[in-house]
């Protein structure tokens, strides 16, 4: 049988694959502590929940616009407005099934054969594999720890050529929790202005950031940046709400239609009820909540960052955002995939090995579950290490 030679060259998912086999694990009554799952462990919020009953319960249950409903979308330009000080019409808006979903299809309408699309090393594992899945090539700028795993522009500069269509900027980061800050963003804008390059900036972890910090969207840094980028957000992380998949993008409307119609020949709309529960999340008072929930994401970093950084061969990056600890496991003498195969055989361990994130000597631990489940998983790794 002939097979897709594209889909051949796509790698599945690690953080998927270890998830699942750890769950797997689990249900096979095994005593596995997940550390590699990339959602917050808390309850979508109760008014979400009933909003959607509600929407099950008056037939909202049919088609919607392939881009999203306007009610919604409305919602989310009211977002922006609030949160991000950005101002959108809803023909600058597109609803898709989760930010992951929203990325895939805008560089399906923006790449070429031959474009290049920059990315941060440490990445998020799927930003390779969705420019590979559409004709492009992906440009990796490794950064270093040291440097706080921040892009410099001189590095943007040096692998800007005439084939480079965009770059991808994840501020909070997935993995290693970077937080980019105004000057970061002002002159990363602006080198990219003078090369005439799209900016994509997911913004996913937005709501998630620590020590006081607050999240800045690059594309608020002045109205010539804000045409030049794509925003992307979803609620899967703020509001918990991973399962509905629910994710949007604003800017530019040329982009934004050829989304729209991409997504009307593939995907159709967004799930109806999830739209509804969205636009509940956007448009009610759910911020005290938020903060609560981030301040115990803090409360586990620290947590991390004070019994990891005890033992012997782990050196942990401490995040500003998000809820990954990227560790470095240089000290141990193993690359990430052994380490992350025999932590989960040998003590039931489960993080996700660095090499899918462009760093083969670092593991993502995930710090999205309660404090029981991180004791037992750091003693563990102690244990282990130490023996």
């Amino acid at each position: 049988m002939k097979l897709s030679e594209k889909l051949s060259k796509i790698q599945p998912s690690a953080t998927l694959s270890i998830s699942s086999t750890a769950k797997s694990m689990q249900a096979a009554g095994e005593d596995v502590v997940v550390l590699a799952a990339g959602e917050p462990d808390f309850d979508t919020p109760e008014i979400v929940k009933e909003a959607a009953i509600k929407a099950i319960k008056g037939g909202v249950t049919k088609y919607t616009p392939a881009g999203g409903t306007k009610t919604l979308k409305e919602a989310i330009c009211r977002k922006f407005k609030k949160d991000n000080n950005l101002d959108y019409d809803i023909s600058e808006i597109a609803v898709s099934s989760g930010a992951k979903h929203s990325l895939y299809n805008i560089l399906q309408a923006v790449c070429n054969p031959e474009d290049e699309v920059i990315i941060i090393s440490p990445y998020w594992v799927s930003y390779p594999e969705m420019i590979l899945l559409a004709g492009a090539v992906p440009k990796v700028i490794v950064t270093k720890p040291e440097n706080g795993f921040k892009v410099k522009t001189e590095e943007i500069r040096s692998v800007i050529n005439k084939n480079t269509r965009a770059i991808i900027l994840n501020s909070p980061s997935n993995p290693a929790g970077v937080v980019y800050e105004e000057k970061d963003l002002k002159e990363i804008a602006e080198e990219c202005l003078q090369a005439g390059i799209l900016i994509i900036s997911d913004e996913i972890y937005e709501k998630i950031v620590f020590d006081g910090r607050k999240h800045l969207s690059i594309a608020s840094v002045s109205d010539a940046v804000r045409e030049s980028s794509i925003v992307v957000n979803g609620v899967s992380k703020s509001y918990a709400m991973t399962g509905w998949r629910i994710g949007y993008m604003a800017g530019n409307k040329k982009i934004i239609d050829m989304v729209t119609t991409l997504q009307s020949h593939s995907t159709s709309n967004p799930c109806s009820i999830s739209q509804t529960a969205a636009e509940s999340a956007l448009e009610s008072d759910l911020e005290g909540e938020m903060r609560k929930n981030c301040e115990k994401f803090e409360q586990r970093r620290n947590f991390l960052i004070e019994n990891l950084s005890e033992i012997r061969g782990l050196k942990p990056f401490n995040p500003a955002g998000a809820f990954y600890l990227f560790c470095d496991i240089s000290g141990t003498g193993m690359n990430s995939m052994d380490f992350s195969k025999r932590l989960l055989a040998e003590e039931k361990v489960a993080v996700v090995p660095g090499q899918p994130f462009g760093e083969d000597s670092f593991v993502r631990i995930s710090f999205a579950t309660d404090m029981k489940t991180l004791e037992k998983g750091a003693r563990r790794i102690k244990e282990w290490l130490n023996n």
